[in-house]
């Protein structure tokens, strides 16, 4: 089957979301899958205000209409509803191709703690509803979001979990941070939606070490001079410092997944978490983590649990497994019926 994955979160990017499509993808092409993607790189962009980070890509829905059709794709999944989401959306209902939609993030929550004013969720959640309406699937990560998703009256939301390279995160020697313990650790970008100011306002022993980067570091770094910020880290230098912490912390109360705490979790390191949506269903109260409405709680009680135990209960969370419910999910896409193979060199997927 050929399959089209349209994206606006790609490669430099740093995110759950990035993660979780290159290594469906690598899973889909191992099964003899042709994927293809439309996706920010070599394109005109500029970043996204208040998170330049993030960059928002200028095409029309012509241009990609242009570029599904040199394609000619059998299913056609659009991941994102960035600007090449929209896009990518807005011609396939002009060309009457039937496609699937991702639901990685709640934006509704992140705009209104950007911008406070009256109205800004109800309308986020309006925009948002209003992108998936026509889609044959709306794939969200988790049971509870999918409950949530109904809730707010969206149309035929299929659960679609994650997975975790086992081959990378594994139990390592536990000496990769030289850092008085306990060693509590968050991993993920640093930004307001993430719940970081709960994660440094723990009263706890030991070092408090921070993964990753984001708009919000430079504020953190001056109000917590105490904790350590190692920026990015990547490949088997991040999951050897995942490796060497007592406690990974999940302070978000919106994330719709959170990777990391797999990630942590088939390292040997248990989680510390909110009785939140995404944990609940990524976390096996005291046995791959605990779970409480204080933090300090949960890492008081996580510290104490069997870090083999929790390598172990992670172990139902595969890519292959995630690759495997993506692919139920797809709908024939019905434009191409006379479809050709592409010529040498139009392959169009990028892995790195």
């Amino acid at each position: 089957m050929r399959i089209l994955i349209v994206t606006d979160a790609w490669l430099p990017q740093v995110n759950g979301v990035v993660r979780t499509l290159n290594a469906v993808i690598r899973e889909l092409v191992s099964k003899g899958h042709d994927v293809h993607t439309i996706n920010p790189e070599g394109r005109p962009s500029r970043p996204l205000p208040f998170y330049r980070e993030i960059s928002l890509t200028r095409i029309t829905a012509g241009e990609i209409s242009a570029e599904i059709a040199r394609v000619r794709p059998d299913a056609i999944h659009i991941a994102t509803e960035g600007p090449l989401g929209w896009a990518a959306r807005r011609a396939c209902l002009r060309d009457g191709l039937k496609f699937t939609t991702g639901f990685h993030t709640r934006f509704a929550e992140y705009a209104a703690k950007r911008l406070p004013v009256p109205g800004v969720l109800s309308l986020g959640w309006e925009v948002l509803r209003r992108f998936h309406a026509p889609s044959e699937a709306v794939m969200v990560p988790t049971k509870s979001i999918g409950t949530e998703l109904d809730r707010r009256k969206f149309r035929n939301v299929r659960i679609w979990t994650r997975g975790v390279d086992r081959a990378q995160f594994r139990d390592y020697p536990r000496d990769h941070l030289d850092l008085p313990r306990p060693i509590v650790l968050y991993a993920g970008r640093l930004a307001i939606e993430k719940g970081i100011d709960d994660f440094m306002a723990l009263k706890v022993k030991g070092s408090k070490v921070l993964v990753g980067d984001g708009p919000e570091r430079e504020r953190l770094e001056r109000l917590n001079p105490s904790a350590h910020f190692l920026g990015f880290r990547h490949g088997e230098d991040y999951a050897r410092t995942l490796a060497s912490a007592d406690v990974m912390v999940f302070p978000s109360r919106t994330d719709t997944f959170g990777l990391v705490m797999l990630e942590a979790m088939a390292c040997g390191t248990p989680v510390a978490a909110y009785n939140a949506p995404s944990p609940l269903d990524v976390v096996e109260d005291g046995v791959t983590g605990c779970i409480a409405g204080s933090l300090e709680e949960a890492v008081e009680r996580a510290q104490k649990l069997d870090r083999r135990t929790v390598s172990e209960g992670s172990r139902h969370f595969t890519w292959e497994k995630c690759a495997d419910m993506f692919e139920s999910w797809l709908v024939p896409c019905g434009g191409f019926p006379d479809r050709k193979p592409l010529a040498t060199g139009e392959h169009a997927i990028h892995l790195r």
